[in-house]
């Protein structure tokens, strides 16, 4: 179980049902809230954002040991779990044959979202370094899970996209591809200002691309979340001594 104490905080894994509420109840004032979202399962009486996939999923909780606050959460599934659950939650909006025919161990990664007041510090370092032993730990070889764009027009999103399409693409081994498939070649590229493209590139996504991260084939577009996604596959052998020390969660 991946634990661990830096500075003033702690992550753990999920233990009961009250643990998995309160990553839900996070998420909840993230998603729904802050941004929009909604869904079949969210429960807007108890400010949950759930689904059906919580309980075959691992909770990464990182708390502030000054306030007991939760300041972030993550969800992890790997591929065993997800043979308990009928499946990925990505497969619902990405096929994702050439990752599961890879034969490779898989980790889906999902709902990550931090507490407003704890964004642009290190405690998303805490969480990655939490994720890097759980992926030790199970000796993981591809992570990979959707990550989102907020808003669901995709001509407003055309740079970013087409960025990520142009200079991302996962490899033809890699490339999973979107099921309602939205174009992310929106843009040629001679003609992207790659800077204010990149700008415009979500934080989360920006870390996985540093680490060797790419992206999948098409954009899927999640009007219940109100979001635009892509589906992000990082190879663990794939990156570089200093990438690795930054996922360990080693860098401030």
């Amino acid at each position: 179980m991946p634990r661990g104490v830096a500075a003033d905080f702690q992550v753990r894994l999920a233990q009961t049902d009250a643990d998995v509420q309160a990553a839900q109840r996070l998420r909840y004032e993230v998603f729904v809230q802050e941004l929009g979202g909604s869904g079949a399962m969210v429960d807007h009486a108890a400010g949950l954002e759930q689904d059906r996939f919580d309980p075959f999923f691992d909770h990464l909780l990182l708390t502030d040991l000054r306030n007991g606050k939760l300041a972030g959460v993550y969800r992890v599934m790997r591929a065993d779990m997800a043979a308990r659950a009928g499946g990925f939650y990505s497969e619902a909006e990405y096929d994702l044959t050439p990752l599961v025919q890879s034969g490779r161990k898989l980790l889906e990664l999902g709902r990550s979202c931090l507490d407003p007041a704890y964004r642009g510090g290190a405690a998303m370092h805490h969480l990655w370094g939490a994720l890097a032993r759980y992926v030790a730990e199970h000796e993981i070889e591809v992570l990979f899970g959707v990550a989102s764009f907020h808003g669901t027009d995709t001509a407003t999103l055309a740079e970013p996209l087409s960025l990520l399409h142009h200079r991302h693409l996962a490899p033809p081994e890699l490339r999973v591809r979107a099921r309602e498939f939205a174009p992310m070649d929106l843009i040629a590229e001679p003609d992207l200002d790659r800077r204010k493209a990149m700008l415009a590139v979500p934080s989360l996504i920006k870390a996985y691309l540093r680490l060797g991260g790419c992206v999948g084939e098409g954009a899927y577009i999640d009007r219940a979340f109100n979001t635009t996604d892509v589906c992000l596959i990082l190879d663990t052998k794939q990156m570089s001594a200093r990438q690795s020390r930054i996922y360990g969660g080693s860098a401030a």
